[in-house]
Formats: C-alpha cells, structure tokens, sequence
C-alpha cells in the first residue's frame, strides 16, 4: 500500500533539493564583505528626500487596473485562436460579445479621460 505513495516522496524530495540546495550553495559560497554603504538603508547613494509612505496618484492604480484587463483579454485570446475551428460559429461569435464588451468599456474610459495622463 506505500508503495503508491513512494513517486509522492520522490517528488518531495526531488521538490526540496531543487529549493533548498542552491539557496544553502549561496550562503555557503558568496562572499561575505559588508561595509557600511551596503549596511545602509538606501543603497541609491543618498537619503530619502520624502516620507516613503507618500500618496500615490488615483490614475496610477487606475492604468495597472486597466493594464490587468486588457493583458487578461490577451490571456483569453490565444486559447480561443487555437481552438477556433473545433467551436466554430458559437465560439467565434461569443469571442466577438467579449470583445465588443471591452471595447465598449475602453472607449467609455477613453472618453472619460482616465486614460489622460498630466
């Protein structure tokens, strides 16, 4: 009956060599020489001028988001090319309700003016 279960531990085990060997091989090996430059704070070469906890602006996490949906649209695109000629007409007609909706929404957000950067 353990028998089964013994590619699970091989696998572990293969799984834990390849995380922890190379990571115990860089301590063991890198070299060790802090001085006080790399001991620092702010390795840039100088202090920080403001408050590192500063307000980002609103647009900044409103292009990520909108950067995330259409990179998404991407991710369900490549599949679809593949399978186009198995889904035939449904498919290609249900990809096109998708992609009128993202563009309806990306339109709405260009006349908008989300997309207007200062």
């Amino acid at each position: 009956m353990l028998d089964n279960y013994f590619p699970v531990l091989v696998f572990v085990i293969v799984g834990l060599l390849i995380g922890v060997v190379p990571m115990l091989a860089g301590w063991l090996l890198a070299p060790n020489h802090p001085d006080s430059d790399k001991l620092s704070p702010y390795e840039c070469g100088f202090n920080a001028f403001e408050d590192a906890r500063m307000k980002f602006d609103v647009r900044y996490y409103l292009v990520a988001i909108l950067f995330i949906l259409f990179d998404l649209e991407i991710a369900f695109l490549f599949p679809w090319a593949i399978v186009l000629q198995e889904i035939g007409l449904f498919g290609y007609l249900a990809m096109l309700l998708f992609l009128g909706i993202l563009v309806v929404g990306f339109v709405y957000e260009w006349k908008k003016g989300a997309l207007e950067w200062e």
